[in-house]
């Protein structure tokens, strides 16, 4: 189970409780998949993972935004699976506008069933020429009467020919940047929806390529006010990045302890290899990296639990350390394996393709990296200015003594 005495001031009891819960249920249910020999596999396996989280619950805290819960969970299922873990992702995301800016009976429709598992849902953002640039997106969403009419081609779309609700996000008003996008949510079997084709990875995880061609949708399917799409998706994608860290936990505590496992078993030069001092360094470098890593995860998810507005600068923390910490956790764990860690059916070899994506989407560790240094920039020239202003009335003040004198 995840580690939750590192971050114990973090949770509360019933995390603690949670966190043992569905770590069993991962052993029990989720490990002993097999891994997805093909594409096909891999979506079908997703729909079993889903019913399975469906059925036990374990998507509830979605529906709450219990960021904390979410954490757990996706740090218990990325260690079993990473597949799995990819399905309560989606889940999560594709909810996630929904929750935050849809109607009683918008949330009602398309929420609840995402968080029952009755449906399966998609994040519907990035486009051909539109990755990181949200703004440079090209899908229109034109208002015709009642309705919107999208054009439009989407790319690297996670559950694309899978999902029962897309949650799209379209131009309605391109003089307008970024305030000109809008979000909808479009079910699957929409005429004008289709699904252009799998986006094949190294690891298993249902990707592909939507297109829309005059796909119409009610104005009822619009989430917020016009033009708030672009801030809408942005406060989805803030609010779960911290859980993408906790996923890249999961892969690295999955990896440390094959490694640690094979360290102390295989014997080389008449010892183990743990008796070597520059296995033993990896080792503790590992643990030392996934620890800072799961302590930053579960600061900012404490913050927004806590009531914070947004967690913008302390999910680009955890989202850029823990996923760049995961990623060499991984590679050290494959260099201490040996031979066995590159065959494709070892775990850590299946890590190794999983662990490289999550340092990509919602955000790569580059924009993250921005997204910090512009608040560290921010508060400096702010206290400059402070400064500034703090120095002039002093100046005036001496100013006015002298004149008085």
């Amino acid at each position: 189970m995840p580690d939750t005495g590192a971050v114990r001031a973090f949770l509360e009891q019933r995390h603690v409780d949670w966190a043992s819960r569905i770590a069993a249920f991962c052993a029990e249910r989720i490990a002993p998949l097999p891994a997805p020999a093909s594409d096909d596999a891999a979506r079908a396996q997703a729909r079993e993972i889903l019913k399975l989280l469906g059925e036990g619950g374990w998507l509830e805290p979605i529906g709450r935004l219990d960021l904390r819960a979410c954490a757990l969970a996706r740090e218990a299922l990325a260690h079993a699976s990473p597949l799995a873990d990819a399905v309560f992702a989606l889940q999560a995301l594709g909810a996630a506008p929904i929750l935050l800016a849809g109607s009683d009976a918008q949330r009602t429709r398309w929420a609840d069933p995402l968080v029952r598992g009755d449906a399966m849902g998609a994040f519907v953002m990035t486009e051909p020429e539109a990755g990181s640039d949200v703004a440079a997106m090209r899908t229109t969403a034109t208002r015709d009467g009642d309705a919107y009419v999208l054009n439009g081609r989407k790319t690297l779309i996670s559950n694309a020919g899978l999902a029962d609700v897309y949650t799209v996000f379209a131009v309605t008003d391109a003089d307008a940047g970024r305030n000109g996008i809008s979000c909808f949510v479009v079910p699957a079997g929409t005429p004008g929806l289709r699904f252009i084709g799998p986006q094949v990875m190294s690891a298993p995880h249902p990707l592909g390529e939507l297109a829309f061609e005059d796909c119409r949708v009610p104005s009822s399917h619009r989430l917020g006010e016009e033009g708030a799409g672009f801030k809408l998706g942005m406060a989805a994608l803030d609010l779960l990045r911290p859980t993408v860290a906790a996923a890249a936990c999961g892969m690295a505590a999955r990896a440390l302890e094959e490694a640690a496992a094979h360290a102390t078993s295989r014997t080389q030069f008449g010892q183990p290899l743990a008796g070597f001092q520059l296995v033993q360094e990896k080792l503790a470098r590992m643990a030392t990296d996934l620890t800072a890593a799961r302590l930053l995860v579960y600061r900012a998810a404490w913050e927004k639990d806590s009531g914070a507005a947004r967690i913008t600068v302390e999910a680009a923390m955890a989202k850029a350390f823990a996923t760049e910490a995961a990623q060499g956790i991984v590679d050290d764990a494959v260099q201490i394996l040996g031979g066995r860690g590159v065959l494709a059916d070892h775990p850590v070899d299946r890590l190794y393709r999983a662990v490289r994506a999550l340092r990509i989407y919602e955000g790569t560790t580059e924009i993250q990296h921005l997204i910090i240094a512009r608040q560290i920039v921010k508060e400096a020239e702010a206290r400059r200015g402070a400064e500034a202003t703090s120095s002039s009335h002093v100046a005036v003040r001496a100013s006015a003594r002298g004149g008085d004198a």
